[in-house]
């Protein structure tokens, strides 16, 4: 059996202080990697070594391979947890890791090779019996996308995603025919610039869908497990912004049915480590479709952890030295509610990236909440990177409880200055009655934005308190003045 005495950690921010959590509670030392503006971050403070790989740009740091290999080798370190983001579902990293004599914490790099092409995963999953969406996969042309549709009797919305994508990038929404040609050439020109591949394939639109997966464990023995479901359907722009476990969506039928699926699909494949299947489920048929395959620790897998009681990062550190899992299916029993908001670092009416230093942190501890952040008050939010901050989790007995909880630690507990932060947005969201009765889809942000945006405390009343606040200052300090 492997032994791993260091990890270096092939990331910054929340995701590598996430790790090391883990590594101290297990007595692992671990190499922090860094860019010069990350110098001071608190993954470098808080590793017990870090190594300097590069510039700000990520091309130059976070994303050079030889850096980060000759960093692992040069501390000593005996493996690489790659985190989320960045190099996790490269498979080219994860086999010049092998390469290098150093562990993958991580699924086999062929594996994560096959997921992340959409085309090749959505064969393989056919192959296993597990629904898809309905889609075509070779695209040359507009005209290829009209004869599918015509032929297939599918009527817009329908999705032009590329089919190396990930992270809601390179992906477009068409209505209507005279919108294809300019889709495609935009999901082709993102493709080729964020993952160096230009395939594209189309898909059906789910208009009410709502964005299910499903947590699995696996070992190098045959044992795949599945920690049941996620509900991930609040995002903006594609991405996620609100999750929660379990989902209120699904019957407990529905919840047994979708949770085997993904076992059958990943021991098909030869799963190991942590993994997560995502789902479509379109709440209109009660039916769902295989989405995709994440091939790395999930940024949600938190409450996961709260949900169940376990420690995802240490079972993927336990699985890479080659243990068994410690628990059987019939083991994993849920016994709570647990949500998570993204506090990003942006603003809740434009999403756009807010950077600069945090001139105050307040965090928002207290009963039934845990709080994965990856600042500190006074550090610098850089421009290069993703714009998550922190990812606050509450739970309760119920998802009443939940939302209580995670009301108090936005609107009484929590102060950032200096950036601004999706907490607004986040706040009407957990208030709105749709969402606290369990009625949304992927498109709840983008129909109720006006509404959720109105209830923001507006600059002009902030500025009005200033004014108010001012003179009473000046009324306590100077007594009563002579104007009055």
């Amino acid at each position: 059996m492997k032994q791993i005495k260091r990890i270096l950690v092939a990331n910054r921010g929340v995701p590598a202080v996430r790790v090391m959590h883990t590594c101290i509670d297990r007595k692992i030392l671990t190499t922090a990697v860094y860019s010069t503006p990350d110098r001071l971050a608190q993954h470098v403070t808080m590793a017990d070594s870090a190594v300097h790989i590069g510039e700000g740009p990520p091309t130059d740091s976070y994303l050079n391979m030889d850096h980060i290999i000759d960093a692992a080798l040069q501390s000593g370190s005996d493996a690489i947890h790659p985190g989320w983001g960045f190099l996790a579902e490269n498979h080219e990293f994860g086999q010049r890791v092998i390469d290098a004599g150093l562990t993958w914490i991580g699924p086999d790099p062929e594996v994560i090779r096959l997921m992340g092409d959409k085309i090749e995963a959505k064969e393989v999953v056919e192959k296993a019996g597990v629904p898809t969406i309905p889609g075509i996969s070779q695209v040359d042309s507009v005209d290829d996308i009209i004869r599918w549709m015509r032929e297939e009797n599918i009527e817009y919305p329908i999705m032009v995603k590329a089919s190396s994508g990930g992270g809601g990038k390179g992906m477009v929404k068409v209505e209507r025919d005279e919108d294809l040609q300019q889709a495609l050439a935009q999901v082709r020109s993102e493709a080729l610039k964020s993952f160096g591949d230009d395939k594209v394939l189309v898909e059906k639109y789910i208009e009410r869908g709502r964005h299910i997966e499903v947590q699995i464990v696996a070992d190098y023995h045959g044992n795949v497990i599945h920690l049941c479901e996620r509900e991930c359907t609040i995002q903006r722009r594609n991405q996620k912004i609100i999750e929660e476990a379990p989902s209120p969506s699904l019957t407990p039928e529905l919840r047994e049915e979708i949770c085997q699926s993904a076992v059958t699909l990943m021991k098909s494949i030869g799963y190991t480590s942590a993994g997560t299947v995502e789902f479509l489920f379109d709440s209109n048929t009660k039916k769902y479709y295989f989405l995709e395959v994440n091939t790395r620790l999930q940024v949600e897998h938190g409450i996961t952890e709260l949900i169940t009681g376990l420690d995802i990062v240490g079972i993927m550190i336990d699985v890479a030295m080659g243990k068994k899992l410690p628990f059987k299916q019939s083991d994993i029993h849920p016994n709570r509610w647990a949500m998570e908001v993204r506090l990003n670092a942006e603003d809740p009416r434009t999403f756009s990236p807010s950077f600069g230093w945090l001139t105050r942190l307040t965090e928002p501890h207290g009963p039934a909440v845990r709080i994965s952040s990856g600042v500190y008050e006074g550090a610098a939010i850089p421009s290069y990177y993703d714009s998550l901050i922190m990812l606050i989790m509450s739970t309760g007995a119920d998802r009443e409880d939940a939302i209580r909880v995670m009301d108090r630690s936005l609107s009484r507990n929590l102060r950032v200055e200096g950036v601004k932060t999706l907490a607004p947005l986040l706040l009407s969201i957990i208030r709105h009655p749709q969402f606290i009765s369990g009625d949304f889809s992927t498109r709840f942000i983008e129909e109720n934005l006006d509404d959720l945006v109105s209830t923001f405390l507006g600059e002009d009343d902030v500025d009005e308190a200033l004014k108010v606040a001012r003179y009473v200052a000046e009324i306590s300090a100077l007594g009563t003045q002579n104007w009055m």
